[in-house]
């Protein structure tokens, strides 16, 4: 498959990211479009925001960045998450009852994911009934050639055996780093390898690719047909933020254009890598 001009959205939350050092717009999903975008993607955030200055300054950075949105102001406050950084990884304190826990389903929603070759999602912006609802409605609406990416993203409480195994249904590809992993293979009582489990996931919920990440160790990408793996490169790290889903965008980014799953996993690794040596989640690119 090569798509010239690949259509990739993000569903769930778009927030800011309150850092020491200042606020980072952010969110798993979205910051997943913003490096797709940076490399050529047509990225859109489908999202909600508050009426309030945090919603009119986030909606302004997706701009200012070339995403295209389909973002809903309610009447939340827009969403923040505090972070504390200890040697550059992030701990993340995330704050309830904001907008993106109030994503409407609206036709215009459903078109958008119609058309789409890669759809971002995870389990954090499922806490809340109304967002839950309407992600799976759009999940169930999206085209058998889409590329479904499920990024557990596992933070806090906000997620359950059963709700992982229901978006597991819905998805195509399934991203986890290794702390994820160990918290998987003790939910649905695996045994083996990391690569044993792994391999469980690809073949038990017949998924294209699973994508392990080791932070500062490695990666490693499984299909049906090979598997890929690649020390990750030692850098100055300013901080841990976002790397893994410039990861995901980058190597979404890169099989929907034509690239071998070796290919994409180096573009994805050096991606990452260069968020590491940059403070937040959306690093300039040039």
């Amino acid at each position: 498959m090569k798509i010239e001009k690949p259509i990739v959205v993000g569903i769930g939350e778009l927030l800011w990211d309150m850092l020491p050092t200042g606020k980072r717009a952010g969110g798993a999903p979205i910051n997943f479009v913003y490096h797709a975008t940076q490399l050529g993607a047509e990225g859109y955030a489908l999202s909600a925001v508050g009426k309030d200055e945090l919603g009119t300054e986030i909606l302004e950075e997706l701009k200012k960045n070339h995403i295209d949105n389909l973002v809903t102001s309610v009447d939340y406050p827009t969403g923040t998450v505090n972070v504390s950084l200890v040697d550059g990884n992030p701990t993340y304190t995330i704050i309830e009852g904001v907008a993106w826990d109030h994503i409407p389903f609206t036709d215009k929603a459903r078109d958008l994911v119609r058309h789409a070759n890669a759809v971002c999602f995870g389990t954090l912006a499922l806490r809340s009934d109304e967002s839950r609802e309407t992600i799976f409605k759009l999940l169930r609406s999206l085209p058998d050639r889409c590329m479904r990416f499920f990024d557990v993203n596992i933070r806090q409480h906000f997620y359950s055996k059963l709700l992982i195994a229901e978006l597991l249904k819905e998805a195509t590809v399934l991203k986890v780093n290794d702390e994820e992993l160990v918290l998987l293979r003790s939910m649905f009582n695996l045994e083996g390898s990391d690569r044993d489990v792994c391999l469980w996931f690809l073949k038990r919920c017949n998924l294209d690719y699973v994508i392990l990440t080791a932070g500062a160790e490695y990666s490693t990408i499984y299909s049906n047909k090979e598997e890929s793996t690649i020390q990750t490169p030692k850098v100055k790290v300013a901080d841990t933020v976002g790397a893994g889903d410039s990861f995901s965008g980058a190597f979404v980014y890169s099989i929907l254009t034509g690239h071998t799953l070796a290919e994409a996993h180096r573009c994805a690794v050096e991606t990452a890598a260069f968020v590491c040596t940059k403070s937040g989640a959306w690093p300039a690119y040039h």
